[in-house]
């Protein structure tokens, strides 16, 4: 794939000491925090990194149990200042959202409610909103769709309404997550079964129903089973967590 030229694997850190069945990957905005959470512990696992966006530099710190929301956390994503957490349950089929009464510290969560998006999948992975909180996007298990859901009110889950969805089948049939370039305009979907991350364009910024596929990058020789990913701030660095290996690799993009 022509997409592989500008990416080079790094290295990669083992979550395996708190999830061996890791599904979803995030930062804070500064990248000196990263959380993983999965299916064996459900919780989500918070750690420290000295160096921001090196994951060699990453150590745990503390968690959080979703438990009493769902036991298959396979989705997380914040608001832009850390206050809010979402957490998609596969299991239960919502998206949950939580207060942080210290902005990116999970240990200060708390529940307050959930959106069902069960109509849309039966079982939600990878979640991300647009950069003001007014869309949020669901990677769908089952359904091979990104779905589009409308909030009236930023950030605020018990607003969101179903809009629009894209389907990702052609592709793959295990879609797991979904990230954005900064704008919108290009979209990133993880994909299990193929091992790969495949990239599209959206001639309008966060409308899935405007994507077009672009190309594809193999992951496999890291992870056969790619569940989730993220991006530095300025898109120079990839993240990608492995469900089999139990690791976050970082690669870095030079295009």
């Amino acid at each position: 794939s022509k997409a592989s030229a500008g990416v080079t694997f790094v290295d990669s850190f083992s979550v395996s000491s708190q999830e061996i069945l890791p599904a979803t990957l995030a930062f804070n905005n500064d990248g000196t925090k990263m959380y993983v959470a999965g299916n064996k512990g459900n919780d989500v696992n918070e750690y420290t990194l000295s160096t921001a966006f090196d994951i060699s530099t990453a150590s745990y710190s503390q968690n959080f149990s979703v438990n009493s929301q769902d036991g298959e956390p396979f989705g997380i994503t914040f608001n832009n200042d850390g206050t809010k957490m979402f957490i998609a349950g596969a299991d239960g089929d919502e998206i949950h959202e939580y207060t942080l009464s210290t902005s990116f510290d999970v240990s200060t969560a708390s529940y307050v409610d959930s959106l069902d998006v069960s109509s849309q999948d039966s079982r939600p992975c990878g979640i991300r909103f647009n950069n003001d909180g007014t869309k949020l996007f669901m990677t769908g298990f089952y359904s091979d769709y990104i779905n589009e859901y409308n909030l009236s009110t930023a950030y605020d889950i018990s607003t969101a309404s179903y809009s629009k969805r894209f389907s990702v089948n052609s592709e793959d049939i295990y879609p797991r997550d979904v990230q954005f370039n900064n704008d919108g305009t290009i979209m990133f979907v993880v994909g299990g079964a193929g091992d790969d991350i495949n990239e599209y364009k959206l001639t309008t910024g966060f409308d899935v129903s405007t994507a077009s596929f672009v190309d594809s990058l193999s992951v496999a020789s890291q992870d056969t089973n790619p569940f989730s990913m993220a991006f530095n701030n300025d898109g120079s660095k990839m993240f990608m967590l492995g469900y089999d290996n139990d690791a976050v690799n970082e690669y870095t993009l030079s295009c």
